[in-house]
């Protein structure tokens, strides 16, 4: 019997946004994968505080991912709490599947900081998409490692989009439009519970 085929997209989503959802759904048809599994950090440790809490981020990728019936929330890394390491993510998840890790230019380009990146390229395929501003080339150590592996570095078909979590609470915080850039439910989610408005002079 086959393995079933899982991408993997893990993210602050602080907040989640179209993006994250087109890479989602991109990753899925080009891949053909059986689902995506969309895992928010619990305190990613390559950047600053997140704005939102954790439950309020679990909440909004409810909201985003509700109408897509191959997209699921993985709280795995919320519940586990701590500083999130990709790894002991790879570590806790079931063996009965055949892992695709889903991340963008921009994070390929450092992907041998990670905490055992050796580890985590043995256990997923790796599938990039191109991001503004970051060149779509792996390091000399991971394309060597890949070989050593037969594994292969897969680029994703997608269009890179200007779209940011940064972009978005930028707007929100200067009361302007999210027009074209959150799913409408998630906007309303937002402003029902004050989020991401600018702090009091």
């Amino acid at each position: 019997m086959a393995l079933k085929k899982t991408g993997l997209l893990g993210g602050s989503f602080d907040p989640v946004h179209l993006a994250h959802i087109a890479l989602a759904e991109t990753a899925r048809t080009a891949l053909a994968l059986d689902e995506v599994q969309l895992i928010p950090a619990a305190d990613p440790w390559q950047r600053g505080p997140l704005a939102a809490t954790a439950a309020h981020r679990l909440a909004m990728l409810h909201i985003a991912t509700a109408g897509h019936a191959h997209l699921h929330v993985n709280p795995l890394e919320i519940q586990r709490g701590g500083p999130t390491y990709t790894i002991d993510t790879l570590r806790e998840l079931p063996k009965n599947a055949d892992y695709f890790w889903i991340l963008g230019a921009d994070q390929l380009e450092n992907f041998c900081s990670w905490q055992y990146w050796q580890e985590i390229a043995s256990l997923v395929t790796l599938a990039v998409a191109q991001r503004p501003g970051a060149r779509l080339t792996a390091a000399q150590d991971l394309i060597e490692h890949l070989e050593k592996l037969d594994r292969h570095l897969i680029e994703l078909p997608f269009e890179p989009t200007e779209i940011s979590a940064t972009l978005v609470r930028q707007r929100l915080a200067r009361g302007e439009s999210t027009d074209g850039l959150l799913d409408v439910a998630v906007a309303q989610y937002i402003k029902q519970n004050g989020l991401y408005q600018a702090p009091v002079a």
